[in-house]
């Protein structure tokens, strides 16, 4: 394991491809499964009360690892937001779901990206370019597409996410199992292992109340 694969897994995260962007190496940085919230469990931003405590634990994380690394960190969530989706997807052997998500061939829908670390092309502490199989199958290859059958309100459509009819439903009575415990859309994947409950539960109260 690289020192830096080290010091991101000390923050639950992880490198999920490396790609030159322009005169540029991007690392992207995400968390997969459970490892994420068992770290930020136990850090401060998770008990201070503040608003939005799972994004300044990024940003803590980010920029702990860029100055350890002599790179450039840039968060997902804040403007001018890096094209980060586009490059996981060069970077590494995720595609897009049927969900729209993009899918990882071992972590499923039970991933996320957070930010990126960015070096000058040539620098001495830039991570080696992700070697990516172009002849690696999509991870939906030969699946019946449960996901799109599970969601209770039909929000995945041709045209694109009901984002409206989805957060509707979240705040309803019938929402309970996907507020508590997460998209059941996501849960009908067969790929990865799921957030824990708590995990689920926070990401799908910031979608909801956020709106």
């Amino acid at each position: 394991m690289s020192a830096l694969a080290r010091d991101l897994q000390r923050w639950g995260l992880g490198c999920r491809g490396v790609w030159r962007e322009g005169e540029a190496i991007w690392a992207v940085v995400g968390n997969a499964g459970p490892a994420l919230w068992a770290a930020f469990s136990a850090a401060p931003e998770a008990h201070d009360g503040a608003p939005d405590p799972l994004d300044r634990y990024t940003r803590r994380a980010l920029e702990a690892v860029a100055a350890a690394h002599h790179a450039l960190a840039r968060c997902a969530f804040e403007p001018p937001y890096p094209p980060i989706l586009r490059v996981a997807a060069q970077a590494s052997a995720a595609r897009q779901s049927p969900l729209g998500l993009l899918v990882d061939p071992e972590f499923g829908l039970w991933h996320a990206y957070r930010g990126i670390l960015i070096w000058a092309e040539g620098a001495p502490a830039a991570p080696p370019i992700s070697q990516v199989d172009p002849a690696t199958p999509h991870p939906c290859a030969g699946c019946h597409r449960p996901c799109l059958r599970a969601c209770p309100v039909g929000a995945f459509t041709d045209p694109g996410f009901a984002a409206e009819r989805c957060r509707a439903h979240l705040r309803g009575l019938g929402g309970r199992a996907c507020r508590e415990g997460g998209c059941l859309a996501r849960h009908a994947c067969p790929l990865g292992s799921p957030y824990t409950p708590a995990q689920a539960a926070h990401h799908m109260r910031a979608f909801y109340e956020g709106a």
